[in-house]
């Protein structure tokens, strides 16, 4: 067979891959190229996926390194495999977070306020400010290596967008699907807006639980709160119908302390009897379950404190902050008497507005109010009958959960910075809704609704609005619905189920997208929640710098189970870089000895058992990921790719391949060898594109691995008799190596063997390779059986390997070391015993230790029994 000479494009490697010099450059070279620009004329099958857009004021946390990596990858190989891939980016203008920047921006710089700009000034300092300092996050996507379309970039309150907001609200609007009510809302005193669930941060924090005594006598009444200063708006007392305690008392009136208005307590059936007195105060301006109550009996509902959370009841708490006002409120009750108990620190749930921290007010307010109830009952309906499909399965549940008791969604925010509500109200209490194709009416009284729309209502419409809808573009037809959502489960409530009701809303039926893969959250080493309280927030962008985007992609979907929180350590991300070292090693070392695709794999039969085992290997790598890819499975995924790379190309088909080329096989070894490595790249790529695209390139000459196929099997039928001897010449070469170690014998250091019994077991012909792996040499004149080993093979044979130690351990010296490490073996058994033998311990440690200890008496047993062997053997001083 004629031999080929080695590429010249093998001297082009450095010697050690540097993640810094090499991933900006890639980069730039494949957005130039555009292998990222979707083409809308293609007849390829469409793949899209709309990136869920990040804040504009925001930058890379790990969560989004997550789902940007998994999106990434999903986009990578759906390409290679010849679809019409859209990775649609962009960013949401965050209404709360950014217009918060903004304001402190200018209270810092300027020392203004926004009121003191005025809207229309302040809006353009947002804008200004937007087009300065945000989309950093994008940048830190191009370092993490998106493949996005950048030339479909969009932002929630770009024109094309903004169209699609007012389109959608008019068409609610005039179906009777958005309207306008006084509700109890999430209020954030601080940030004067109405809040979404998804702003709203639940903590356990102290307080104290007051309970209050109402009434004298045989009527009066205790109740319990966390709230003492809201009792200035109480409008009722209840308790349960059925409650026996306070029967008598139902359809009375009692005083309200403080105040001098006279309540009624009322039945209903919300009150628990079973918790604390079984009577509650019923505050309907301040409460959501109290506002429902007061509906039900048609009280009253009386705000006793503004936006700011300043109490504005007529009396000696007039003025006072609701904190302020609290223990005011009490000492003024204690001092009537009326104190029954007090409990304090008591830990009870709060939230927290999650921007600025501020404690939230549940707050009676007139806003407007998406009415869910159709929308919801739709999108369950898409899941249900399979045009959406939910990954993991098991998460269905939850989201049916969520949209089978879905409550109207409040979509009005007390802001300035996002899309306005296309409402104008007119001098004689006309209500009209412009559409974005209608001129506004005009003339004295005429002003248009103050508040701007809830950002969720905007990014609601993103798999619509970022593919041109209203209109009817190309790309709304090509790519839509887009195929695959990748999200984390914890926003499944907030997003996912408002883009289904939108998108099915909007385009009659038709899902948003045919699959909705859920990962899990990352979490620290320990499976904490990392948060900036705790100091156990892990930076990304440090990760990327010290070991480059491979090594962080590579850790991140390697933890990546569906639904399932990640525990994330730095060693992760350690190991991960050393995965990536050895692919660079070891594709130079396989480039260096000839690896080529330049020419055909040659037919099985002519070739070795090696070269059979590892392209069948190979071809069940393709299948398992493959199935494993489709299935969302990309930490199993990731693992089969680590260990075939690592444990069986590196460790040892590539040291098989040494032995053939050297043998004389140089041009089949090198086309198997090139074929491999050119597919373990292909199959990498997607996680690890960077590294993968330099080696694929230099192995290939290839333009780009980003536009080269995706693998395939290669269909021939497994050779099992190849993979049983190669398993036999593994373990063979596997206990030789453990046997020397066990004789002293130094890792490269070569000693003179024989083999009994390799024909019986059907690898004569892989003698050489076994001497050559295991540094052993054939037996020379006045060969000395110092040492023998006897290893079962699969299929009940065995091969016994003699080895002469004479003059290849300084005994001695290998005396020392073994009497060394006896010595530690016994001490860790008589700690073992000592233990053990001890009732104290045995009695009162958890099972689960003592059994540790059990383990590591017989390890220590074991090691002592070894080591003495050993000393055994050893030849006496001369």
């Amino acid at each position: 067979m004629t031999e080929t000479a080695i590429p010249q494009a093998t001297t082009d490697l450095p010697a050690a891959f540097a993640p810094e010099k090499v991933e900006g450059r890639l980069y730039r070279r494949w957005v130039d190229a555009g292998y990222f620009e979707a083409d809308v004329t293609s007849d390829k099958p469409p793949f899209t996926i709309v990136l869920p857009p990040p804040n504009v004021t925001g930058q890379l946390h790990m969560g989004h390194a997550l789902d940007h990596t998994l999106m990434d990858s999903m986009s990578r190989r759906r390409r290679m495999q010849g679809y019409e891939v859209l990775w649609l980016p962009g960013m949401d203008h965050a209404g709360i977070a950014t217009q918060n920047v903004v304001e402190r921006s200018l209270a810092e710089k300027e020392g203004v306020s926004r009121h003191d700009l005025g809207r229309d000034e302040f809006v353009a300092r947002v804008w200004e400010w937007k087009d300065e300092y945000g989309g950093r996050i994008l940048d830190q996507m191009r370092k993490l290596g998106d493949g996005v379309d950048w030339s479909r970039e969009r932002f929630t309150m770009d024109e094309g967008l903004s169209k699609a907001v007012q389109t959608v609200f008019k068409k609610m609007y005039d179906d009777g699907l958005i309207y306008r009510a006084e509700r109890i809302i999430n209020w954030c005193p601080r940030c004067q807006t109405a809040l979404s669930d998804i702003e709203v941060e639940h903590s356990e924090d102290e307080g104290e639980l007051v309970s209050i005594r109402y009434g004298d006598g045989d009527e009066s009444i205790v109740v319990a709160t966390t709230r003492a200063e809201t009792m200035l708006g109480d409008t009722a007392v209840a308790v349960h119908p059925d409650d026996e305690r306070y029967k008598h008392l139902i359809g009375k009136e009692i005083p309200l302390p403080l105040t001098g208005r006279r309540i009624p307590i009322v039945a209903d059936e919300h009150v628990d009897p079973e918790f604390g007195t079984g009577a509650v105060k019923v505050t309907p301006a301040h409460d959501p379950n109290d506002f429902e109550i007061g509906q039900r009996h048609d009280l009253p509902s009386i705000t006793m404190m503004n936006e700011r959370a300043v109490v504005t009841v007529k009396g000696p708490f007039e003025g006072l902050d609701r904190f302020e006002a609290r223990p005011a409120v009490v000492a003024a009750l204690r001092e009537q008497g009326r104190i029954v108990a007090e409990k304090r620190p008591y830990l009870h749930s709060v939230g927290h507005c999650s921007r600025c921290d501020t404690v939230v007010e549940p707050r009676l307010s007139m806003q407007w109010w998406v009415k869910v109830e159709p929308l919801a009952r739709a999108a369950g309906d898409a899941v249900r009958d399979g045009r959406t499909t939910v990954h993991p399965p098991e998460l269905a549940k939850r989201y049916f959960d969520w949209v089978d008791n879905m409550h109207d969604w409040t979509i009005s925010r007390q802001l300035w910075w996002g899309h306005r509500i296309p409402v104008w109200y007119g001098p004689d209490d006309e209500v009209v809704c412009v559409g974005p194709d209608e001129q506004p009416p005009s003339g004295d009284g005429w002003t248009q609704d103050p508040d701007v729309l809830d950002t969720w209502f905007s990014s609601g419409l993103w798999p619509i609005s970022t593919l041109g809808w209203p209109d009817r573009t190309a790309d709304l037809a090509r790519f839509y619905p887009t195929s695959v959502l990748c999200t984390g489960y914890d926003i499944l409530f907030f997003w996912v189920a408002r883009m289904m009701m939108f998108g099915l809303y909007a385009m009659d039926g038709k899902q948003p997208f045919d699959q909705l893969y859920l990962h899990g959250l990352i979490r620290d080493a320990q499976g904490k929640k990392m948060s900036k309280s705790r100091g156990n927030v892990i930076d990304p962008l440090e990760w990327l710098d010290r070991y480059g985007a491979d090594a962080l992609r590579f850790t991140l979907a390697r933890g990546a189970n569906p639904g399932s929180d990640m525990a994330l350590a730095e060693e992760w991300a350690s190991g991960s870089r050393n995965f990536v070292t050895k692919l660079w090693n070891a594709s130079r070392f396989a480039l260096m000895n000839g690896a080529t695709t330049a020419i055909p794999v040659p037919p099985r039969d002519t070739l070795t058992d090696a070269d059979r085992w590892i392209l069948d290997r190979l071809d069940t790598l393709v299948s398992d990921v493959d199935g494993l890819f489709d299935d969302f499975q990309f930490a199993k995924a990731c693992d089969a790719l680590y260990h075939f790379t690592w444990d069986e190309f590196c460790d040892w088909y590539l040291e098989l391949a040494k032995v053939q080329i050297a043998e004389g096989r140089a041009e089949a070894t090198r086309a198997v060898l090139g074929h491999v490595l050119d597919a373990v790249l292909r199959l990498l790529h997607p996680v690890i594109p960077f590294v993968t695209e330099e080696l694929w390139t230099a192995l290939t000459g290839g333009e780009s691995v980003v536009i080269a196929s995706w693998p395939s099997a290669g269909g021939a039928s497994a050779d099992a008799g190849a993979a049983r001897r190669i398993e036999g010449v593994q373990k063979l070469i596997t206990e030789i190596r453990r046997f020397r170690s066990d004789q002293g014998l130094k890792p490269g250091q070569k000693v003179s063997a024989r083999l009994g019994g390799l024909d019986a077991a059907g690898l004569a012909d892989h003698q050489s390779a076994v001497a050559t792996l295991a540094r052993l040499t054939a037996p020379e004149e006045g060969f000395t059986a110092g040492a023998s080993l006897e290893v079962a093979l699969p299929g009940a044979s065995s091969v016994v390997v003699e080895l002469d130690l004479s003059g290849a351990v300084d005994v001695e010296a290998e005396r020392k070391r073994l009497t060394k490490d006896l010595a530690v073996a016994q001490k860790e058994l008589a700690q073992c015993e000592g233990k053990l033998n001890n009732p104290k311990f045995t009695e009162k440690a958890p099972a689960d230790v003592v059994d540790k200890i059990k383990d590591r008496r017989e390890t220590a047993l074991a090691d002592i029994d070894r080591i003495n062997a050993r000393l055994n053997a050893l030849p006496l001083a001369q």
